[in-house]
């Protein structure tokens, strides 16, 4: 096809990969020598932005789905490296490198992790601008799968960046003792991890439109589908990885040993979905098995004092140990009565 830029393979996957590969490589060398923390999600979130752009640029030809889709991808990973820079340059520092900052392999590894993420993220994108899609006709744009992608779009980018300003402004209070309970946090607990996950499923919706109205066909069809891998490899970096696993049970763990309002906290995670919003005068009243299978609030995520709290456990083995020395105390005691009774007239 005229003006189309063939390069390594027909889906643009080897030649996305080694830009990413080299792109955050070149980031990583500069954050490892001087032990800069400010470029690292910058790097992230920017590295989605020029995929997009190459790939578009060398599909030689621009029809409006290609458009729209390339387009919101940028406009999410900018907008995220954007508040992400903002946030690290008010903070000063990432604690998350705290451990692995002057550790080469270590640190390599957190941007290795990076790579595979923008790169997997990318995929419906990449392979929608490919060569191998773009041989075929392709239908209009305007479907109803595109306005419900559209839709979904417009719904998770609001709901991801709003929620991450609040979650800003409630943590500049700098009070140990609030809950985050306002806005959307009134209805998800993690409101920007949904915001973010129904992003990457609604530009997935948009970039299958080919393959799913019957335009594109063979591999390039399945291709299509595969990428679907994207949004769910995100999902579950999210839930399982970097996300939920993190602040859940950890956070509610803090909270619990230091006495910041635990009984209020307590009330805030019984009533207030973890991840899907849901209004908490409802939620609040649904079995159990409800919660930890349609609203996805897996028992790894669940904070119990008496298995997951030191302090619980401090007190429970100190109780044990007034326990035993009270049987201790006891025993001695039957042991010196019966010595005296014995030494008695009869």
């Amino acid at each position: 096809m005229g003006g189309t830029v063939h390069v390594l393979d027909d889906y643009y996957l080897a030649i996305t990969l080694l830009i990413t590969v080299a792109y955050q490589l070149l980031f990583f060398s500069v954050a490892f020598s001087f032990k800069f923390d400010k470029l690292t999600d910058l790097a992230g979130g920017t590295n989605f932005v020029v995929l997009a752009i190459i790939t578009l640029a060398f599909s030689g030809h621009h029809d409006a789905r290609q458009v729209v889709a390339s387009l919101f991808i940028m406009v999410w990973g900018l907008r995220l490296s954007c508040f992400l820079l903002f946030r690290i340059l008010k903070t000063g520092k990432d604690d998350r490198f705290d451990d692995k900052r002057d550790k080469f392999f270590p640190f390599l590894g957190f941007w290795i992790f990076q790579m595979v993420w923008v790169w997997a993220v990318s995929l419906p994108v990449t392979v929608l601008n490919s060569p191998a899609v773009q041989q075929y006709p392709q239908p209009p744009f305007g479907t109803g799968r595109d306005i419900a992608g559209v839709v979904m779009y417009a719904i998770g980018l609001v709901m991801e960046s709003v929620s991450d300003v609040q979650k800003y402004r409630f943590r500049s209070r700098n009070d140990k003792a609030a809950i985050c309970d306002r806005g959307f946090f009134a209805v998800s607990r993690h409101p920007n991890y949904f915001g973010e996950i129904i992003i990457q499923f609604a530009i997935f919706m948009i970039c299958v439109s080919p393959a799913a109205d019957g335009y594109v066909g063979g591999q390039a069809y399945n291709a299509l589908y595969a990428t679907i891998v994207g949004p769910f490899f995100l999902t579950i970096l999210l839930m399982f990885v970097s996300g939920l696993t993190l602040s859940e049970r950890p956070g509610a763990k803090k909270r619990y040993e230091k006495g910041s309002t635990w009984e209020a906290y307590e009330r805030y995670l019984k009533r207030t979905s973890i991840l899907i919003p849901f209004p908490p005068q409802i939620y609040e009243h649904l079995p159990v098995f409800i919660k930890r299978t349609i609203f996805l609030e897996f028992p790894i995520y669940v904070f119990d004092p008496a298995k997951h709290s030191d302090v619980a456990k401090g007190q429970h083995a100190a109780e044990e140990g007034r326990e035993g020395a009270g049987g201790r105390q006891s025993a001695d005691g039957l042991v010196a009565g019966g010595q005296s009774q014995q030494g008695l007239p009869e």
